[in-house]
């Protein structure tokens, strides 16, 4: 039952012990992931100077999420969550140290792509698992200021982990102790999830046969208006508006910045979407969740357009901050969608679903900035990116009326727009 009558409380969610823990594990392990990111593409381009070789640890991570959702999901949803989160990070851990070894004997570089396959693996478990650990630390009522309360640890993550590892790097002119720092990041996570006095999940056993099981968290997205519509807003935003990839371009050819300019660029976003996570923690849910959801993508496109015939740095970085922000919103409302609409029996084949499409909507974006920029030019891609995104968010208006009226994200209505199907069916049971 969704909170009334009372003032609205912006650290609501932070008052519960496990999700406090939860999010302090999540911030300073994701800091450390952020500062991998940018020592294995610092290292590679060191040790090769070939621009193909950095594009491969995107494909190469991205390749077993892809491979593994539906195995992952189903595990999650059939074992303990909390041992699956915790086993999966260990393996990050091992990974981060192996990388470290590698980095400091110079090791080969066939056996790095492997460690990222790894990595990759390893993720495609961790991911869903601690997502669906999430609403068993914080009652329903409080899932929109849990996501937000998340929104903001990333983003904060997402500013200070490249700083960090761009900083040991400088230090030591080489990234071994930033694949160091990683594991030792990681291990608090390790140790909060040890902490955590969450129950297991026990749930019956479906009648549906295994392989049947594994698909229906394709089913149950495919067929829940509601989470589709903001999945696919939230993936073809990010598909179109990748004007991020293109920055470099930008900075030199159009905006004519230095690098520092150029790291202003690229933090602009992640400022922007940390302002406006902060601000939504304090402000609470949205009564038309809906529109708000289908305003923030438009305002998205037509943001990146702005940026995209800009010639003012200024007003560039104003409009990759609002990118930002914009964005955010849509991230927000999709994450608490996902909380309160799924059954808790089928929260890690749903995240899952929700990981595939937005984990890989991000490489494809670069991919799809890259040949638009090709045959059409940098502005032309980011243009075009932009009207793509609006056109999606036109589409997706006409072909969702649910969501065109969705009100409040505290409350589950009691007709859902799903077919028949079992996972139909446990939504159903939810709603009522």
């Amino acid at each position: 039952m969704a909170v009334t009558g009372k003032p609205h409380d912006p650290y609501a969610a932070l008052r519960f012990r496990d999700f406090r823990l939860l999010i302090i594990g999540r911030l300073v392990a994701q800091v450390g992931e952020m500062m991998v990111s940018v020592g294995v593409g610092w290292e590679l381009y060191e040790r090769t100077g070939d621009a193909f070789a950095l594009g491969l640890v995107g494909l190469v991570q991205v390749i077993p999420v892809i491979l593994l959702s539906l195995p992952s999901g189903y595990i999650v949803d059939r074992y303990d969550r909390k041992q699956i989160a915790l086993w999966s990070q260990v393996v990050l851990v091992l990974c981060s140290l192996a990388l470290a070894v590698i980095s400091l004997t110079q090791g080969s570089l066939a056996l790095l792509y492997v460690v990222l396959t790894v990595i990759g693996a390893a993720r495609a478990f961790n991911n869903p698992a601690e997502s669906a650990i999430t609403p068993q630390t914080v009652p329903k009522e409080y899932y929109f200021n849990a996501s937000t309360w998340s929104s903001t640890v990333w983003q904060m993550s997402a500013i200070t982990g490249p700083a960090l590892g761009g900083f040991l790097i400088g230090v030591g002119n080489s990234a071994t102790a930033v694949y160091f720092a990683n594991a030792a990041a990681g291990m608090v996570l390790v140790i909060v999830l040890l902490m955590l006095k969450i129950k297991r999940a026990d749930f019956q056993k479906s009648a549906e046969p295994p392989l049947q099981a594994l698909r229906a968290g394709w089913r149950f997205v495919k067929n829940t208006q509601i989470i589709l519509a903001s999945i696919t807003l939230d993936m073809f935003a990010v598909l179109f508006g990748g004007a991020t990839f293109l920055l470099p371009i930008y900075a030199k050819d159009i905006l004519f910045v230095d690098a520092t300019g150029l790291g202003l660029l690229r933090a602009a976003p992640s400022v922007g979407a940390l302002l406006m996570a902060v601000y939504l923690s304090r402000r609470g849910s949205f009564k038309q969740a809906g529109r708000t959801l289908l305003l923030a993508v438009a305002g998205f496109g037509v943001a990146t357009i702005i940026f995209g015939i800009s010639t003012s740095f200024w007003l560039s970085l104003i409009m990759l901050g609002l990118t930002g922000m914009l964005d955010n919103i849509s991230v927000v409302v999709r994450h608490t969608l996902i909380l309160t609409y799924t059954p808790d029996e089928m929260r890690g084949r749903v995240n899952s679903v929700n990981y595939v499409f937005i984990g890989a909507s991000n490489e494809l974006g670069g991919f799809e900035s890259g040949v638009a920029a090709g045959l059409l030019g940098a502005v032309g891609a980011v243009v075009f990116g932009g009207i793509g995104t609006l056109a999606v968010v036109g589409a997706v208006a006409a072909l969702s009326p649910q969501l065109r009226r969705l009100g409040s994200l505290h409350e589950v209505p009691d007709q859902l727009a799903v077919s028949d199907s079992p996972a139909a069916e446990s939504a159903e049971r939810l709603a009522t």
